[in-house]
């Protein structure tokens, strides 16, 4: 498939994301309220994608987000320099020393582990990011002067504050001015859309937002409770996926949206906080194309499972156009995530390729 991507010549940046990103506390195979001492990563829904996109599949990327100009803010920039993430996009915000004017995101997460499963806290309120206005951040140079190829946001960042609903709305429509592709993920987390609307708010944020989106990536309770498109035949729990009624739920929602070109979906089973299945669903010119099966894989830390589906996706949509490798190149690639810890992948293309193919994992030496 053609998704009339800019080329590379009149682009500075591959892809580009905008959304929140934290510094992540983990307290290993310990409990975050029994913890003497923490290991510290960055991650952030948004971010962790085009980090991928970069560490792993070779990409130009930028961050475009803010920071509370502090100690703290300048520990996680150098989290995402390591990650070799543009951080020229970065909105730097004074602050007054004790963040009541603004502040860095924390999140204390820890990863579960048989029948306890994963729990996150997060620490995030009156950040720099969440107070951004669209103003902030010069859209007309990044999409049109500098050029991107790919943006990619979410409902994550959409839905930290009122301000973040204008600026990521800002930021969606400028791309698409300047001919950039969209992708767009759901992620419905009711706990924050609370604080400014509910699900109400939520719903009339993601169906202005949707109008843009070329590629949609979300669950089908996501789909539900943001773009309100049911599912026939699913079951209220949402825990097993009606494929046909899946189906069917595109097809409605691609009526109601014909910009979507792709809409994509992980499927995860778990059987226990450390097993689970794994696998995806993506939607492409009237077919559904359904990847690799990964059966009872043993998950380390499951946290940016979802954002490295997203990645591989994207990496295959834009090398290869084909929506079938780009689905096996999006599983395998949230998959191997799921098997290190923190947020972000630390799996290598040929990794990823590997896993796709189904090769032996002895040991290499």
């Amino acid at each position: 498939m053609d998704l009339h991507l800019r080329p590379a010549s009149e682009c500075f940046y591959d892809a580009a994301s905008l959304g929140e990103i934290m510094l992540r506390f983990d307290p290993g195979e310990g409990r975050i309220r029994t913890a003497r001492s923490f290991r510290v990563w960055e991650g952030g829904g948004e971010y962790n994608v085009i980090r991928g996109l970069r560490k792993c599949f070779g990409m130009k990327t930028a961050a475009i987000t803010a920071f509370a100009d502090n100690e703290v803010g300048h520990l996680v920039e150098d989290f995402i320099m390591q990650g070799g993430v543009d951080t020229a996009l970065v909105k730097w915000f004074p602050t007054d020393g004790i963040g009541r004017v603004c502040r860095n995101g924390l999140n204390f997460t820890e990863r579960g582990f048989g029948i306890r499963g994963a729990k996150g806290c997060s620490d995030r309120a009156n950040t720099a990011i969440s107070k951004a206005r669209p103003e902030d951040f010069d859209f007309d140079y990044i999409f049109g002067e500098l050029g991107v190829r790919w943006f990619h946001t979410g409902g994550v960042y959409a839905s930290i504050s009122e301000q973040s609903c204008e600026t990521v709305i800002e930021a969606i429509k400028t791309a698409k001015k300047y001919g950039t592709i969209i992708s767009y993920d759901l992620n419905y987390r009711p706990s924050m859309w609370s604080a400014i609307g509910g699900e109400q708010k939520a719903r009339e944020v993601n169906q202005e937002i949707a109008g843009y989106v070329d590629v949609m990536i979300g669950n089908e309770e996501e789909f539900t409770k943001c773009l309100g498109l049911q599912v026939e035949g699913q079951d209220a729990s949402f825990r097993h996926l009606n494929v046909d009624g899946y189906k069917k739920m595109i097809e409605e929602a691609v009526k109601k949206y014909p910009n979507f070109r792709v809409v994509a979906t992980t499927l995860r089973a778990v059987h226990t906080a450390t097993v689970n299945d794994w696998s995806a669903l993506c939607w492409a010119d009237g077919e559904i194309y359904r990847s690799k099966s990964f059966e009872r894989i043993e998950v380390l830390d499951r946290v940016g499972g979802g954002d490295s589906f997203a990645s591989g996706l994207i990496y295959g949509l834009m090398t290869y156009g084909d929506p079938e490798l780009a689905v096996n190149y999006g599983a395998a690639h949230g998959a191997l995530a799921m098997t290190t810890p923190g947020d972000t992948s630390m799996a290598t293309k040929q990794e990823v390729e590997d896993a796709m193919g189904g090769s032996s994992v002895r040991i290499r030496r």
